[in-house]
C-alpha cells in the first residue's frame, strides 16, 4: 500500500510534503505561543496543521520502509531510518502543545467577552475581574519552544540524512 504511486516510489513524494508541513506546524505553534495577536487570528490553524503533520509522519515512515526493501540496506539508510524513528514523539508533543494553545486562546476569548459584557451592563454591580494565572502563558511558551525546536531539528536531521543517502554516491567524483 505504501510502496508506489503510479509507478513512482511513494516515499519521495510523501517526504517532501512532510518536510514542509512539519516545520510549518512548528513555526505556527511557536508564533501562536509568543504572539497574542497571531494567536487570536490563527484560531484552529496551528492545531490543524500539526494534526496533518502527525498524519504524514507514519505514512512517510511506512513508505520509507517499503523503499528500503526495494533498494537494500546500507549504513546511510540505517542512519536515516533511525533518525526517522525519533520524529513521531516530537510531532505528538507539538500536537499536544497546539491543543493547549488553542484551549488558552478560547479561554482568553471567553474572558474578554465576559469582561465586555459586564462593562456594557451599567446597571449591574461591577464584578471583580477573574485573575488568570500568569504562569500558564509562560509554561505554554516554554513548551512551544521546546516542541517546535525539537521537531524542527529532528526533521532537518532526517532530511539531511536522507539526502545524503540518496545523493552521496551520485555526487562523489570518485564513483564516476
Amino acid at each position: 500500500m505504501f510502496d508506489t504511486f503510479f509507478g513512482l516510489p511513494l516515499h519521495p513524494l510523501v517526504v517532501h510534503a512532510t518536510e514542509v508541513v512539519v516545520p510549518l506546524a512548528a513555526v505556527l505553534v511557536l508564533l501562536t505561543a509568543v504572539w497574542p495577536r497571531f494567536r487570536r487570528w490563527a484560531g484552529y490553524l496551528p492545531l490543524g496543521v500539526a494534526v496533518v503533520a502527525l498524519a504524514l509522519v507514519p505514512i512517510s515512515k511506512e513508505s520509507g520502509e517499503r523503499l528500503e526493501e526495494r533498494v537494500g540496506e546500507n549504513d546511510l539508510i540505517e542512519t536515516h531510518s533511525a533518525l526517522a524513528d525519533g520524529l513521531l514523539p516530537w510531532v505528538i508533543g507539538l500536537v499536544v502543545v497546539a491543543g493547549l494553545l488553542l484551549w488558552w486562546n478560547l479561554t482568553e476569548k471567553r474572558a474578554r467577552a465576559a469582561a465586555s459584557a459586564s462593562s456594557a451592563d451599567a446597571r449591574r454591580a461591577p464584578e471583580r475581574p477573574r485573575l488568570r494565572p500568569r504562569w500558564i502563558p509562560i509554561v505554554l511558551i516554554a513548551l512551544a519552544l521546546v516542541a517546535s525546536a525539537g521537531t524542527t531539528v529532528q526533521a532537518v536531521l532526517i532530511g539531511h540524512s536522507g539526502a545524503t543517502a540518496v545523493w552521496q554516491q551520485d555526487m562523489d567524483p570518485r564513483t564516476r
